[in-house]
């Protein structure tokens, strides 16, 4: 797959754009630790050279794990190439800046939005930094989409090729506009989230209209789904149900946030399980799932032998779940076609289905970091583990198969700061049960 959509992606060439990945090396030959993809389930820790000055350069501090990481992990998204740095949720210190840069000081500590916006475009101008039209060269996907949305940290050349935050420096075009700086009184267990998972939680409950007395079921309960409930009963939801398979998100989700729950693997028949609970349906579902962990033979059969590449099931069970005029909302991970997707059913019972795409970062950080520092949202409730940087690919494989309970995982390099009060303490990937 990869070498065709590259030779695809060759052959219709390069779109307009005000940053371009590349970055050149600096000059003394210096090197950092980055982790690199290099096939699917091959990801190694590799040295690489550290990025010399052309936008602002981050030193980071603390980068993380996220459940869409695991897309790239298994060569599901497009375009990846071999010793492309991963990693897109990442903050740091800022250890160099450009010329054209005046709002960000060495040695400040600031959080990366995980897209990369210009700050000029008409979109960005409406802090809908994601749907930014000029920061991704990608040729592929304005052929597959019909437009291009704004390039993204570590997640492949069909986002833009820029090299990710899984690294001790990261290059960061645009600083001026990308960079959020964190006070002092905000550890990084608490501001590093501000760069994708609380952003694009609050994004998916806002976006799809989440109002006092709401019924809300999401399905998937990682770390967005986990804090998409507790922004859902923020906004007034009367009941809020997450459906899962794995106990120890299915109890996190239980114990710490008070939801309903269900257990898939229990309840085969997810959408008879919500009728029973919620006679008359949901007023509104949020997709905070996975396309690559299909249920049914079936899809199973068509996505291994390409016949599809993303899985429509959790879609038609939220749209047959959902009361009539109700509103269902994907913020999950999507990126090609499905096959027997329930059309009909969203037609006839007037379904408002809302692809809710990259969370637009910029809309919304200085809003969810007010609420970080009020204490009205303390996202180290999924924290579960801290590891370093060095543990990255047995990482990947442990939060693949989520070994030991994992959740949500900090991840320090050399320049971190000791843990947070309250967060869990360094530990090492082979060690969790």
């Amino acid at each position: 797959m990869q070498a065709v959509s590259n030779k695809l992606a060759e052959r219709l060439g390069d779109a307009p754009a005000v940053v371009h990945p590349e970055y050149k090396a600096r000059a003394d030959g210096s090197t950092m630790k980055a982790l690199a993809w290099y096939g699917a389930r091959d990801v190694r820790l590799i040295d690489a050279p550290i990025p010399d000055i052309t936008e602002p350069d981050d030193k980071v501090t603390g980068t993380t794990i996220c459940g869409s990481d695991l897309h790239l992990y298994h060569g599901e998204i497009v375009q990846l190439q071999s010793g492309d740095i991963l990693g897109h949720e990442f903050m740091g210190i800022v250890d160099r800046v450009g010329p054209n840069v005046k709002n960000i000081r060495i040695g400040q500590r600031v959080v990366a939005s995980f897209q990369i916006a210009c700050g000029e475009c008409s979109y960005c101008k409406q802090k809908l930094s994601s749907m930014c039209d000029r920061t991704s060269t990608s040729g592929l996907q304005n052929a597959m989409y019909g437009h291009r949305d704004a390039g993204i940290f570590g997640y492949s050349h069909f986002t833009g090729g820029f090299p990710g935050g899984q690294a001790e420096y990261v290059r960061v075009p645009k600083g001026n506009v990308n960079l959020l700086p964190i006070p002092d009184s905000i550890p990084d267990e608490k501001a590093l989230y501000l760069s994708d998972i609380l952003p694009t939680s609050y994004h998916a409950v806002v976006d799809v209209g989440v109002k006092s007395g709401d019924v809300v079921g999401i399905w998937g309960l990682g770390p967005i789904g986990q804090c998409a409930a507790r922004f859902a009963l923020m906004n007034g939801a009367k009941r809020v149900i997450g459906i899962d398979k794995v106990p120890a998100r299915l109890k996190l989700a239980h114990e710490k946030s008070g939801i309903e729950i269900i257990d898939f693997s229990v309840h085969t028949d997810v959408v008879k399980r919500i009728q029973e609970l919620v006679p008359g349906g949901l007023d509104v579902a949020i997709d905070c799932g996975t396309f690559h962990e299909p249920k049914t033979l079936l899809h199973k059969v068509e996505k291994a032998l390409m016949l599809e590449t993303d899985v429509s099931e959790t879609v038609n069970e939220m749209i047959t779940a959902t009361k009539k005029m109700g509103s269902c909302g994907i913020i999950g991970v999507y990126v090609g076609y499905t096959n027997h997707f329930n059309i009909g059913a969203l037609m006839e019972k007037g379904i408002r289905l809302i692809g809710h795409g990259q969370a637009p970062v910029h809309k919304y950080w200085h809003e969810l970091l007010g609420f970080v520092e009020a204490g009205k949202f303390d996202p180290t409730f999924v924290v579960t583990h801290r590891v370093a940087l060095e543990e990255f690919p047995a990482l990947y494989v442990a939060f693949d198969k989520r070994v030991g309970g994992v959740e949500k995982v900090f991840v320090e390099t050399k320049f971190s700061a000791h843990a947070a009060e309250g967060t869990p303490k360094l530990s090492r990937v082979v060690d969790w049960e």
